[in-house]
């Protein structure tokens, strides 16, 4: 398909790095009940992935936040569209995010849900992007370390397409170089 100009991370790869962090989770959380804070709509599927691999008990919550709209970069202004429905107070939370780019974003989130009052905040993301980081983040665990490109699948988007895709590919430039920005 001409979409795709390449596929960075295939399928068979993505199941297996999703099982060791469901494996190290468990591990490092025996005995406790963990609540996994899925962000929509990107987070979803690795939230569904990462949920069958952990051993000890979860709760699932969603919040939703925009600062990209509809284009290929942050505009570094977060809107919360979608609260939690449930307090996380004196619980070990642990944030599912798809990606982590810039960092405004997700610095934004953390301290928002801090102020909540959790007995313990920690961050899963799928993909980090470091050489696009403007705020540093403290990721606890990370899937993938991957370039500074614009990627698409296994959750992410590009104007709400592609999430369903079981692999992450770059996205041929000329489905948005007109759009971008």
């Amino acid at each position: 398909m001409d979409v795709i100009d390449r596929i960075l991370i295939d399928q068979a790869a993505i199941e297996s790095r999703v099982k060791e962090l469901g494996a190290q989770i468990s591990q490092e959380y025996a005995g406790k009940t963990i609540t996994l804070v899925c962000i929509l709509k990107g987070g979803l599927m690795f939230l569904c992935d990462l949920a069958k691999h952990i051993t000890v008990p979860v709760m699932y919550d969603f919040m939703s936040v925009s600062s990209y709209g509809d284009s290929t970069q942050s505009s570094g202004v977060v809107r919360i569209t979608k609260d939690l429905e449930h307090s996380i107070e004196g619980k070990d939370v642990i944030i599912v995010e798809d990606i982590i780019d810039t960092g405004l974003t997700l610095s934004y989130l953390l301290n928002n849900l801090l102020s909540r009052n959790p007995a313990s905040l920690k961050i899963c993301t799928l993909l980090d992007k470091p050489d696009n980081r403007k705020v540093e983040i403290p990721v606890d665990y990370v899937g993938f370390t991957v370039p500074n490109e614009f990627l698409v699948g296994y959750g992410l988007d590009y104007q709400q397409l592609y999430r369903n895709y079981p692999y992450i590919f770059v996205l041929n430039k000329k489905y948005y170089t007109n759009n971008a920005e």
